[in-house]
């Protein structure tokens, strides 16, 4: 290990790493605009000068790998005046924007221009002014205020791995664009704003709602896909204004898919706010929360528990979901299932639906089989962990099922899923067992069919062949599209003894079967199917569950709620609440705490501590925040025939997959721009 000597303090540093890496383990600042350790170098910015010792010029530290014997000087004064030097260049034709800015208050050239800047400018020139550019519905592009450090371009290219931006022109004719006006189509766009250290590249959504300094700031969890990135939430008052990703190695690095981050405006639109029961006349009336929970339970008192059912949805978090299969276990039924697409998850073996590799795993892979899934829409974040993967070489990549726009090379093997019985023998079976790590990817398209429970047993069988599965390494993976799905299953919340599915359930409430339907959140069936039982809603937008119901119990959003929720991975993690529900909704679990009171049934907890004492008593790794424990291998699936029907595309709309993104004006928008580009619809509606 090399040993260096920065501003007199010696320090041993790994081999590899820059002077700039070095003088931060040393606790040395280094000002810099180009440079972000998760993307490639660029040594533009010339911000980040330093002495060297024997040098007969400064050096760019972000650009110099550490050497034995190097003598740094970071803080002399002609150190001092190169970067005066160099903030006097970068503010010759930057604007004087700063109070109509939205990066003001979070902007890193006006920090390192408080810190290296002048009270004056000896520039008398006229300024350079550099044309809009119109970047999509998500992204501003004021290019006046680039100071060409490249990072949008370096992030789209090398992680987001869609190549739309660079540059034109030399010098001060230089602009950053798309060659060709368009806009960006990536699903990860919205992190350029955050990798700006100017205000050239801004939120559009979010554009002049607010200072960074009147927000509170709630450290979350993001449950619009399966992944679970960290998030924070930015609000004021009852009002969530934006949304950014926090920095979590094992799981999103520090980057945010465009859903999960500018959906939120979804969270203020057909917000259901009080209770509400359907009249004689078939309308739905407003109702105080004693009459709509009573009506609730003198209906629920005169039924059998074996003609009652109950649905979960995708964005429930576990804490109410172990409430409802508490309270469905008190009235007897056996009709529980939070699989709303059917899915052939088997709940009994856990390494079944979980991604057993975990998200981080997926850089120690070396080849990978995906099955009936489209990871770049269905988990954006993920994807770029597998270009990631991807472009460190010697990973072979193959596809099965539709054939999507990835952001990496894949050999498209076909869309028959039959293909997973034949496939160790084939070229790409012989790749994955002559790797040491291999992985099989499996998704929602494969497993929400009438065979799916088939291909599950086929995949399992695969990994056991090619060695995905082995004592020290677990590649078999299978890939979410619902935040609360894994902690269902954890959960059981599933059929019992006699118990019907989500197919079944829906079949018995058309055939009459079925005198009751609980659906918490579930909001992905179709409404019509429950025309003839009594429906209860709780949740929180006005979506499709909301039109089937009887009563409506008003909830909460995953942003107005302290709630546990589980990743793909299995990984447990605490959402925590930024603003409160609004009007009279309420959070779920003591929505359903109160049904129980007014059933004569109360459930034995009386405050979310005691819940969550009897849900981790239930299911102890639940309590393990932030951990994620193996999962034992076992058998799991059904053997049967595999229908030749083929795999078809995973999900048809990015931008539109549950209750909060459908009623976002912004990602309908989107959606106009990027799915249905020649509807011609314009307004709010989605």
């Amino acid at each position: 290990m090399p040993k260096l000597t920065i501003d007199g303090i010696e320090i041993e540093v790994e081999a590899g790493l820059t002077v700039l890496q070095a003088c931060e383990q040393a606790g040395v600042e280094i000002p810099r605009f180009c440079y972000h350790e998760r993307l490639s170098i660029a040594g533009n910015c010339r911000m980040c000068l330093v002495e060297m010792e024997r040098s007969p010029k400064p050096v760019a530290s972000c650009a110099m790998p550490v050497g034995d014997g190097m003598v740094i000087r970071t803080d002399t004064e002609a150190v001092r005046r190169m970067r005066r030097g160099v903030m006097e260049f970068l503010l010759i034709n930057h604007p004087l924007d700063c109070p109509i800015c939205d990066q003001g208050g979070e902007c890193d050239l006006q920090d390192q221009a408080m810190a290296y800047g002048s009270d004056r400018s000896r520039f008398g020139e006229s300024k350079r002014a550099v044309e809009y550019k119109d970047f999509g519905p998500l992204v501003n592009g004021i290019m006046t205020r680039c100071i060409h450090c490249t990072r949008c371009i370096r992030f789209i290219t090398e992680v987001a791995g869609v190549p739309e931006l660079g540059a034109t022109g030399r010098g001060e004719h230089m602009e950053v664009g798309t060659y060709v006006a368009k806009a960006l189509t990536s699903e990860l766009s919205g992190n350029i704003v955050d990798l700006c250290p100017v205000g050239a590249l801004t939120s559009a959504p979010y554009a002049y709602q607010a200072r960074p300094w009147e927000l509170r700031k709630t450290e979350s969890i993001d449950v619009l896909d399966a992944l679970g990135s960290n998030i924070r939430i930015d609000s004021r008052g009852p009002e969530v204004l934006r949304v950014l990703p926090r920095n979590h190695d094992d799981v999103n690095e520090e980057w945010l898919g465009d859903k999960s981050r500018h959906a939120v405006d979804g969270l203020k639109r057909r917000r259901l706010d009080r209770p509400y029961l359907r009249g004689a006349d078939g309308r739905m009336r407003e109702a105080s929360w004693t009459e709509a929970l009573d009506a609730v339970a003198d209906r629920l008192r005169d039924i059998p528990g074996t003609r009652i059912a109950a649905l979960a949805g995708d964005l429930v978090d576990c804490e109410s979901v172990f409430a409802l299969k508490s309270l469905m276990a008190d009235l007897g039924s056996p009709h529980l299932d939070c699989r709303q697409d059917g899915a052939a998850l088997d709940g009994t073996a856990r390494a079944s639906y979980l991604f057993n590799s975990t998200v981080a795993g997926i850089e120690a892979a070396d080849a990978l089989l995906i099955v009936g899934s489209d990871p770049r829409r269905e988990a954006p974040v993920l994807n770029a962990r597998i270009r990631k993967r991807w472009l460190a070489g010697g990973f072979p990549v193959g596809l099965l099922g539709g054939d999507p726009d990835l952001t990496y090379p894949a050999t498209h093997l076909g869309t028959d899923p039959g293909l997973l019985a034949k496939l160790a023998d084939a070229p790409f079976g012989k790749l994955l067992t002559a790797a040491t790590r291999p992985m099989i990817l499996l998704g929602m398209t494969a497993l929400a069919r009438p065979d799916g429970a088939a291909i599950l047993a086929a995949a399992r069988a695969l990994a056991e062949a090619v060695g995905a599965a082995t004592d020290d390494w677990n590649g078999f993976n299978v890939l979410h599209t619902a935040a609360g799905r894994v902690g269902a299953l954890d959960l059981g919340f599933l059929p019992g003894d006699g118990g019907l599915n989500t197919a079944g359930i829906l079949d018995a409430a058309d055939n009459g079967a079925l005198d009751a339907v609980y659906l918490l959140g579930a909001d992905e069936i179709a409404p019509q199917r429950l025309a003839k039982p009594f429906v209860i809603y709780q949740g929180h937008h006005g979506d499709a569950g909301a039109r089937a119901a009887d009563v409506i119990l008003p909830g909460a959003a995953y942003t107005e709620k302290d709630a546990t929720y589980v990743n793909t991975e299995g990984r447990p993690q605490r959402a925590r609440r930024a603003v409160f529900p609004p009007g009279e909704a309420r959070e779920d679990w003591a929505i359903l705490r109160a049904l129980s009171g007014a059933l004569g049934r109360p459930l034995p907890f009386d405050s979310l501590p005691e819940l969550r004492d009897g849900m981790i008593e239930a299911c102890p790794h639940l309590g393990d925040i932030d951990h994620v424990r193996p999962a034992e291998w076992t058998a799991f699936g059904r053997n049967g025939r595999i229908d030749t029907t083929p795999l078809g595309p995973g999900i048809p709309n990015y931008y539109m997959t549950d209750p909060i993104s459908r009623a976002s004006e912004t990602m309908a928008r989107c959606t106009r721009a990027f799915v249905n580009p020649t509807s011609g619809r314009t307004g709010t509606d989605g």
